[in-house]
């Protein structure tokens, strides 16, 4: 008896942990690259009304990545960026980039026009 338990409680833990698995190699890499995106020299972020440099934009943005993550919330590149990169969790505001004298723009915008610039070369 206690050991159909155990093998039970066993399974359960295994199917759990199975059921919340982080996105493929292919998802991850390509989150990974728009990460590093956000922190090119020269761009700023803005959140909440106030311009961060990229690599504090990045750092944000992985922790909101790793929050979406643990809850089973992104299955690709597109889900990242729509439930995390997209506006301020907090405030509804969206997210702004704007690179060097560039004119700002939505964060999903820049997200979107560069995983498809990642995509096309990965492609070739």
């Amino acid at each position: 008896m206690l050991l159909d338990r155990f093998a039970a409680a066993l399974l359960f833990a295994v199917f759990h942990a199975a059921a919340f698995a982080a996105p493929e190699a292919k998802t991850q890499a390509e989150i990974a690259h728009l990460l590093d995106h956000v922190a090119t020299p020269g761009c700023q972020f803005n959140r909440n009304g106030s311009w961060h440099e990229g690599p504090e934009a990045r750092s944000h943005l992985k922790q909101k990545y790793d929050y979406l993550v643990k809850r089973d919330l992104v299955t690709n590149a597109e889900s990242f960026i729509a439930r995390g990169a997209t506006e301020s969790s907090m405030s509804g505001k969206p997210y702004l980039v704007k690179c060097g004298g560039g004119k700002a723009v939505a964060s999903a915008v820049y997200l979107k026009d560069e995983l498809a610039r990642f995509r096309a070369g990965a492609a070739k």
